[in-house]
């Protein structure tokens, strides 16, 4: 049996012990004070592939689960070389980490719903792996306010997050196109936000519609739901809710909130098509009274540290020419437009901060100047990240030319929809997070990284699978490992571990790019997209 694993532990010894340990009837699992949550986990979960009962209890036969607070908080420590099989970590999250490792042992079919030859033994290699993280912020972030995708694939990528030690997940609910959550005190967010009645298919230049409505939102106890089943798997759950551009879904619902005094507010609808609408939040009292009332709503359904604001890609027009928005300025003895935004930005900042949270927002926030204890998301290349460490912020490194997975995997013809730069698989994986030109204080600022998939073009779960994989499993490595420099690290031994990963993506469904390119169905000839040619920016 291959020791292929994904991401790469810190340290993997083989050998020693017996050579193979057996899992059968008769294997126990047997928690440890703090470990009982991974224990169900596990049971439920490779109970389900193997068809194994792995009562709880002693026994000659069983996989020993413990926290050892020596270990850092989601490291962990596992020895497979004999019976009983140990598992340690410096937290339940450091158990359930070592308990994926301890999956991925099995081999592929371990990840599947159901046994394949229901009465096997299952074996293990006898291995130690000592491993930890390199960095506490290993996320991706859905977009499901272009295409919705429903709960139950939201709960899938949990797992599928899981598999890959990932452990924040930054949901993206709401924008132009879409609103996606229930706030109960404006129904009409969902009412007439939440769906749109056509879609532009393909890039906004493309001249194909998709003429049927297009909607979906989640309840209020859905969010629970996926926050909790988040939270069985020691994932974090960060919502995003834009302001105050991106908001044209918002002000389709309640039209008070646009800038009425420049344009017909009440004639909108739900944006249906791509890009950047000019159509953003009024700078006024009943806009923040409102978006006060959706985040109250939000810290009871999420108990996450941070609430991302979004802030990015606010066009200004609207406000150059409004007397309400000017007037505003005014009375807050504010020069221009930037500040108008970085005053909205700071107001909920404050207002987050007064509730034990934290604010974060895309790197435009830093226009103007930023709140104490606010972190960024730093998408447009490195500079936002650079700027916002250097001040003394937060940052989780994004950088669109990098870790965009909406962006295309090759440049050959038949790539669907092809956006942006080419990033391969190998592109990703010799990413680097932390910029060089950062002191070693200052690199401290860098929480982790982050992988953004954006739905424009993905108009079904598939093609968000083939657009996210293979790519987000170099992705996880370059977050979890503690890797070499971009030009040192061995590329080719991730492929042939790859290998092996591939035949886990087939046992969990995951309509993946092929690394010899697209399969004939998972082509889109004719639809436009828009690729860019020539490598991406370095920064």
């Amino acid at each position: 049996m291959d020791v292929d694993l994904i991401p790469a532990p810190r340290e993997l010894r083989t050998g020693g012990g017996s050579g193979r340990v057996r899992l059968g009837p008769g294997t126990r699992l047997a928690a440890g004070p703090g470990t009982e949550g991974v224990v169900h986990w596990l049971r439920a979960t490779l109970g389900a592939a193997t068809g194994l009962p792995l009562a709880e209890g002693d026994g000659p036969l069983r996989i020993e689960l413990g926290i050892d607070p020596a270990l850092p908080p989601e490291g962990y420590r596992l020895d497979t070389r004999a019976h009983p099989v140990r598992l340690a970590g410096g937290s339940a999250a450091g158990v359930f980490r070592g308990a994926q490792t301890l999956r991925q042992l099995l081999g592929p079919d371990a990840f599947r719903r159901a046994p394949l030859r229901p009465g096997r033994d299952w074996e293990l290699p006898a291995v130690t792996v000592e491993d930890a993280p390199r960095f506490r912020w290993r996320g991706l972030m859905l977009d499901v306010a272009r295409h919705f995708m429903p709960k139950d694939g939201v709960l899938r990528y949990l797992d599928l997050m899981a598999a890959h030690k990932l452990n924040v997940f930054h949901f993206h609910l709401t924008d132009d196109q879409g609103w996606r959550v229930e706030i109960t005190r404006y129904p009409k967010l969902t009412e007439t936000g939440s769906w749109r009645s056509r879609t532009k298919f393909g890039h906004r230049a493309s001249p194909l519609w998709d003429d049927k409505p297009h909607g979906g939102f989640y309840t209020q106890d859905d969010i629970r739901e996926i926050v909790a089943y988040a939270a069985e798997r020691h994932i974090t759950v960060v919502p995003e809710i834009d302001v105050p551009g991106h908001s044209q879904a918002a002000v389709a619902a309640y039209p008070e909130l646009g800038n009425t005094d420049v344009v017909d507010t009440a004639a909108l609808g739900v944006w249906d098509t791509w890009g950047i609408s000019p159509n953003v939040l009024a700078p006024t009292e009943n806009t923040l009274r409102f978006y006060e009332g959706v985040f109250e709503e939000l810290l009871d359904l999420f108990p996450s540290e941070f609430i991302h604001v979004g802030g990015d890609e606010c066009p200004k027009e609207q406000w150059r020419r409004s007397a309400t928005a000017k007037a505003r300025m005014e009375e807050l003895g504010l020069a221009n437009e930037d500040e108008l935004q970085s005053w909205f930005i700071a107001h909920f900042a404050g207002w987050l901060a007064a509730r034990g949270r934290r604010l974060i927002g895309w790197d435009e926030i830093l226009e103007g100047g930023l709140a104490p204890g606010a972190a960024v998301s730093s998408w447009r290349g490195y500079q936002g990240g650079i700027a916002a460490a250097r001040a003394g912020h937060d940052v989780v490194m994004c950088p669109e030319q990098h870790v965009y997975l909406d962006h295309r995997q090759d440049g050959g013809a038949d790539e669907p929809v092809p956006i942006g730069f080419v990033r391969t698989l190998e592109d990703v994986y010799r990413f680097e997070p932390v910029p060089p030109e950062l002191t070693e204080a200052e690199a401290e600022r860098i929480l982790g990284t982050q992988a953004n998939v954006w739905t424009e073009v993905m108009e079904s779960p598939a093609r968000v699978d083939y657009q996210t994989f293979p790519r987000l499993a170099a992705f996880a490595e370059v977050a979890w490992s503690a890797l070499p420099a971009p030009a040192e690290r061995d590329f080719a031994g991730f492929e042939r571990r790859m290998t092996g990963h591939y035949a886990r993506l087939d046992a969990l469904g995951v309509a993946y790019r092929p690394p010899a390119g697209p399969r004939p169905w998972q082509r889109r000839p004719g639809v436009l997209g828009r690729p860019i040619d020539g490598p991406p920016p370095d920064k």
